[in-house]
């Protein structure tokens, strides 16, 4: 039986490297301009148009964008082999904060502009090239970040050597492309910036939320604790109301580093009941039920009520230096990262090198990138 509906006509301004006998159903060519493919869809009570991709798209492409217009399964796009990914075994048996970056990477890769027209995540991962990835790390170089670069690099060369035996893309793109130079700056704040950004997210955090020149309440203490108990963002962010114990405060590293317990000081035992009173103000407000066990129940909550996710803990700090910078607290050549606060507390860290490490619970060829104390040693005599 004939399938329903006209027979397109042919149209010479559709690109020579599209077959139109096999294009797929509810696809329309404008040619206007360079030319654009086009979608109707539902807006209010009109239809209107809705481009999906540029003149260069490929027919394969074309299939895919429709597929994800009916919602079906994408299948052999790069998004659909991501989520492949995702959802496999060998996923899960990664480390929570891993699990995390790669989601960051995922969302990243797949909604990437192309010079198609269309999101990296519509292309078909079997016919990607080295091209294609290079193109892709190049592209987030020149947007002035080359850490995200590579990391987004070895990802997907990750994801590509687990997709060969599983999802039968036998070619990994990802493979043989040179990473781009980091550039490698720490910048340790020095004791004075330290103080002056803890007074101004204390001040920040006192006022109301979500009002002008306001900050998160919980962001003073993340940030002392990532300092005092030379913490990664993630560790700070993920404790639990029975990391408290009686000799101080259990730490919870990741990345194989050595947990330990960080004796109380006042300063500690401050940050610590202000992480407390913040979270049961959360609670209450938001009538949240609670778990029995200590050890499921987050200290950080979103103000919404929510579990603080890493991304989140970082989008606020973001907002919060910038503020800081645009207020005169400290200048553009101060800023620094909340990761910063780990190096700054292993540098800070009273005692010899051992001292150091175990207060760290890091391994001694990290200890070179943590430490940034300079040894006091004595000259040589003869």
């Amino acid at each position: 039986m004939a399938p329903r509906g006209r027979t397109r006509k042919h149209d010479p301004s559709i690109p020579p490297h599209i077959d139109q006998d096999a294009l797929p159903k509810g696809l329309y060519w404008d040619k206007s301009g360079k030319g654009r493919w086009y979608v109707f869809v539902q807006r209010g009570d009109r239809m209107g148009r809705e481009t999906v991709a540029g003149p260069r798209a490929r027919l394969s492409d074309l299939h895919a964008i429709m597929e994800q217009q009916k919602g079906g399964a994408k299948q052999g796009t790069v998004e659909w082999m991501l989520e492949q990914w995702h959802a496999s075994t060998k996923f899960a048996s990664l480390a929570e904060g891993t699990r995390e970056n790669h989601e960051g990477y995922k969302k990243a890769i797949v909604n990437f502009p192309t010079k198609l027209g269309i999101p990296f995540g519509q292309l078909m991962a079997d016919r990607l090239t080295q091209t294609n990835i290079q193109r892709l790390h190049e592209a987030v170089v020149k947007q002035g970040h080359p850490t995200k670069a590579n990391h987004l690099l070895r990802y997907l060369r990750r994801v590509f050597k687990w997709a060969g035996p599983h999802l039968g893309i036998k070619f990994n793109p990802a493979k043989g492309i040179e990473q781009a130079k980091e550039r490698k700056r720490r910048v340790v704040p020095v004791q004075n910036t330290y103080t002056k950004i803890l007074a101004f997210a204390k001040e920040r955090g006192a006022r109301k939320a979500h009002t002008p020149g306001s900050a998160p309440a919980y962001l003073w203490i993340v940030y002392q604790l990532t300092y005092l108990c030379r913490l990664r963002g993630i560790e700070a962010n993920t404790l639990t109301v029975a990391n408290a114990e009686k000799e101080g405060l259990r730490t919870n590293r990741r990345k194989r580093s050595r947990d330990n317990i960080v004796e109380w000081t006042d300063s500690l035992r401050e940050a610590w009941n202000a992480a407390l009173a913040y979270r049961a103000e959360v609670v209450k407000r938001h009538k949240i039920p609670q778990p029995l066990l200590p050890q499921d129940r987050p200290v950080f909550l979103s103000e919404d009520g929510q579990l603080l996710t890493k991304s989140g803990l970082d989008s606020a700090w973001q907002r919060f230096i910038h503020m800081a910078i645009r207020e005169g607290i400290i200048r553009e050549e101060e800023r620094f990262s909340l990761h910063s606060m780990k190096h700054k507390g292993v540098t800070d860290t009273k005692g010899n090198r051992g001292d150091k490490q175990d207060a760290a619970g890091l391994t001694e060829a990290m200890m070179n990138v943590y430490d940034h104390s300079v040894p006091v040693v004595k000259p040589a005599d003869a």
